[in-house]
């Protein structure tokens, strides 16, 4: 028997969050962990740096011993030393002495500050005029100045960029704890659907949903796995969906979320193990018939068969479930929004979230949000689109000159 609409509001979908495990943890190399999700807190087991390092070519000196240096009244400096770059020095700077150092050199005992190479004047082998004075701490990096021993570096749940791999490489680490990449399974169904590299008979379309979503999924940090194409055939589609969730971390069912006398979503859901429908409707446009199922413990998702529903759909909604499972913190998954000034009047529909696609564009040293308007089936508005913006469901519409937030894509 089908189920009709009972559309729930988007907070209440995303409640059903944490009733999803994330994915376990794994270890990587440093040169692998880009973009995946720290599964521990990483604490400096040393200073950083450990030393005191020069960050210019010059004189390391004892900052006072500059004090009122100008160019009509030059400070007098004996060189005791030189500095050669990876050596520790073998001498220490007192009050009127200086060490010849290059950048990234370690700095003498004694030494707390770098006069630039600019600013002296070479006399002889012994001796040199500095012509500026400097303060302690200028023109060099003390120890532990990035951070200290016992100093949290990276919590649990942060996304690892390359200044964070970076950050771990400078402490020594080769590989990283983080959390499995979830694996998630598209299932495109409908007579009408056709691989891409088919010519479409008059009534069926290329199976688009299978690459749109793919690429969402790549860009959100999941692995995507194609099931192919099921026809219209429940059977069929019970059989693939099993074997979807047998090999994933969730499965997409792309078409037949909607109420349909071929929609066989539903039906194949409740066939499947320990199933639960959880959401069977959502309150925003384009989008409603999406439907969130656990089966097996694992999200499975009704999506609409039109590009644009899905892939705002999969933007909106799906996209914070994902990173849960990546093991991200709710913080570090979301995008900051882009301010702009919708460019014209937007009506709406009172009792639902409208997410409207937009385009930038700037004028008078301002940068405005134009909307790309468009029927759910036509992927150019997406080509088009820089982001979104929601209409909110207690508006009846937006009026031109609004500042609004673009969620860009």
């Amino acid at each position: 028997m089908k189920e009709f609409f009972k559309v729930t509001p988007l907070d209440q979908v995303f409640e059903h969050i944490n009733g999803f495990s994330m994915m376990p943890a794994e270890t990587v190399e440093i040169a692998d962990s880009l973009g995946r999700v720290t599964a521990e807190e990483i604490v400096a087991d040393t200073d950083l740096p450990e030393f005191h390092r020069s960050t210019m070519d010059g004189f390391a000196v004892w900052s006072a011993s500059t004090y009122g240096a100008s160019e009509a009244n030059p400070a007098y400096l004996t060189v005791k030393g030189t500095v050669s770059m990876g050596d520790v020095p073998g001498f220490a700077i007192k009050p009127g002495e200086a060490a010849k150092i290059s950048t990234g050199g370690m700095l003498p005992q004694g030494a707390d500050g770098i006069v630039m190479v600019e600013h002296t004047d070479v006399l002889d082998e012994h001796t040199i005029e500095v012509y500026k004075s400097v303060a302690p701490g200028q023109n060099m990096v003390e120890k532990g100045e990035d951070f200290k021993h016992g100093e949290v570096l990276l919590t649990c749940g942060k996304p690892i960029r390359p200044q964070e791999a970076g950050l771990l490489a400078a402490m020594g680490r080769t590989h990283a704890l983080v959390y499995r990449q979830p694996v998630v399974g598209i299932i495109s169904t409908g007579d009408e659907i056709v691989p891409v590299d088919s010519i479409p008979a008059p009534g069926q379309v290329r199976d688009v949903n299978s690459y749109t979503l793919s690429g969402q999924l790549a860009a959100a940090g999941a692995i995507p796995v194609s099931f192919g194409i099921v026809k219209d055939n429940a059977g069929d589609l019970i059989s693939v969906c099993r074997k979807a969730l047998g090999k994933c971390d969730m499965v997409f069912i792309s078409g037949g979320s909607s109420v349909g006398l071929r929609d066989y979503t539903i039906d194949t859901l409740h066939a499947l193990p320990d199933s639960r429908i959880l959401v069977h409707g959502i309150t925003i446009s384009p989008g409603k018939p999406t439907i969130l199922a656990r089966c097996a413990g694992k999200p499975v998702w009704g999506l609409p068969g039109h590009v644009v529903s899905a892939m705002v759909v999969f933007a909106v909604v799906v996209k914070p479930f994902i990173h849960h499972l990546r093991g991200a913190l709710p913080s570090m998954g979301t995008v900051r929004p882009i301010p702009a000034i919708l460019s014209r009047n937007l009506s709406s529909v009172m009792g639902r979230i409208d997410y409207v696609r937009v385009r930038f564009r700037e004028k008078e040293g301002q940068r405005y949000a134009e909307p790309v308007l468009g029927k759910s089936g036509l992927i150019h508005t997406m080509v088009e689109a820089d982001g979104l913006i929601a209409v909110d469901m207690n508006s009846e519409g937006l009026d031109a000159g609004t500042t609004v937030s673009v969620m860009p894509f």
